[in-house]
């Protein structure tokens, strides 16, 4: 019987007894059969590293998922220098051109093995393991908010139903049911109520351990607090976001560390990171190397559009900053980004939950129920070399929330929840008029593959 492509990314683990976590390759070390093999605690941080590992490739936060959020907005385009992303920026992509589906999926049956393994059968820190299993729930709801904002059809007009994604909480086996094996698609709502019971769990199980590669407690509240925001739902988001800045302990970079803060691993800001390291690190795959040419050496698709310069005052380190290169800079006559990712060989660690965003978060959520926006708002401008804002709007936030996390892959979702048209303001965007809130093109095609296999799938409007 034919499965589901999705469910046939089911990864497998053996972990012999006789090794440990430091003789396990992360990418490496989920390629066998599980049945016997997990024995241990250690075993399944193991396989929590293997689904990190599988997060910080190319076709997910190594590159595509963050460049195709900028180049389908007012801040990128592809500019075809090798022929990269000029399908996404044009937004002519289809149920083949592939997308990060099955690393998803991947990194999510990863999570699965770790929740649905009984501690009380293995040997170790039984603590330390529901730690990890913690770890595991925060991954498997960020991996499908990912999925939902990308493939679901929360921002389209007249869609398909159910319009969400399968929420996957089962590791695969012989004995999976028929519906396991082919799972239909949940509906929006169930996702998004789905995702929060995972991070519930996730905040109870696990401990604030330091360790930003890894999710801890106040992290799976900062990503609570994301999720929240981007539905509307601003008391939950103003709970979430408190809990994070009264016990997390974290600050924002001042304007004179900004732009190095990128090039370094963790940090006072940093409130998780996926680790890029000698196995993980996509070099000529990577964002360093779609960003920028580097002398002519790398791809430099991603081009910055030319009226993004002038959003930022000559004193904002995120912008040129008196004609040199803040964030911003210029090869040639080509606006770059220069300043995030910088490492050309993609050695740089992705922040996935820095505080200035959550500062942000809570900004916005205040701002919906009468608090003090304003406040929030401004400590991010006052350690940028900005001037401060006189009222908290929404126009003011979201610009801010631009200029602050340009690069990092926010603008394209941050225009879908606002309900905002991808408005063509330049002729240098790829694709050819605006594109109107609702548009079928808003959400990517369920891949063929996949439709293939599942005949419990539905595709989506439009393909």
């Amino acid at each position: 019987m034919k499965r589901i492509k999705l469910l046939l990314m089911s990864l497998m683990v053996v972990l012999a007894a006789s090794c440990t976590t430091e003789d396990l390759d992360p990418a490496l070390d989920q390629n066998k059969d599980a049945n016997g093999g997990i024995t241990d605690v250690d075993n399944l941080y193991a396989v929590i590293k293997g689904a990190y590992s599988r997060m910080t490739a190319s076709g997910y936060y190594g590159r595509d998922l963050i460049i195709t959020n900028e180049v389908r907005t007012d801040n990128c385009f592809s500019n075809g220098n090798s022929g990269r992303f000029t399908t996404q920026a044009g937004f002519a992509y289809s149920n083949t051109t592939g997308f990060f589906w099955d690393e998803a999926y991947a990194v999510i049956s990863s999570a699965n093995l770790v929740i649905n393994t009984d501690l009380t059968g293995l040997e170790g820190d039984m603590d330390y393991g529901r730690h990890l299993q913690g770890e595991a729930y925060a991954i498997r709801a960020l991996v499908h908010f990912d999925l939902l904002k990308q493939y679901g059809q929360i921002h389209v007009t007249g869609g398909t139903n159910p319009g969400g994604i399968p929420y996957v909480t089962s590791y695969l086996s012989n004995e999976s049911s028929q519906e396991e094996l082919f799972p239909p698609r949940n509906t929006v709502e169930e996702v998004r109520a789905k995702i929060f019971e995972d991070l519930d769990m996730a905040y109870d199980l696990m401990e604030d351990t330091g360790d930003t590669n890894f999710f801890s407690k106040y992290a799976a509240k900062a990503l609570e607090a994301r999720v929240a925001v981007y539905f509307e739902m601003w008391d939950r988001a103003v709970d979430a976001a408190e809990d994070v800045i009264d016990n997390g302990g974290y600050s924002i970079v001042p304007a004179e560390n900004y732009v190095a803060s990128f090039g370094s691993d963790g940090g006072s800001n940093i409130i998780f990171e996926l680790e890029f390291n000698s196995t993980d690190n996509q070099g000529i795959n990577g964002l360093a190397y779609i960003y920028r040419t580097t002398g002519g050496g790398s791809y430099g698709d991603v081009q910055v559009l030319d009226e993004v310069a002038d959003i930022f005052e000559p004193t904002d380190v995120r912008g040129l900053l008196d004609g040199e290169n803040g964030i911003l800079g210029y090869e040639g006559d080509m606006l770059r980004n220069m300043g995030k990712y910088p490492d050309n060989q993609g050695y740089d660690n992705v922040a996935l939950l820095r505080y200035e965003e959550l500062i942000l978060n809570y900004a916005e959520a205040l701002m919906e129920t009468g608090g003090d926006a304003l406040t929030q708002l401004n400590k991010i401008p006052a350690n940028r070399g900005a001037s401060l804002y006189t009222e908290a709007t929404k126009e003011n936030i979201l610009l801010e929330r631009r200029k602050e996390l340009m690069f990092e892959g926010f603008r394209y979702d941050d225009l879908l929840r606002t309900g905002s048209d991808i408005e063509k303001t330049s002729i240098q965007q790829n694709f050819a008029a605006t594109i109107p809130y609702g548009d079928s093109r808003l959400a990517w095609a369920i891949p063929l593959a996949e439709m293939d296999a599942n005949s419990n799938m539905v595709q989506n409007k439009g393909y």
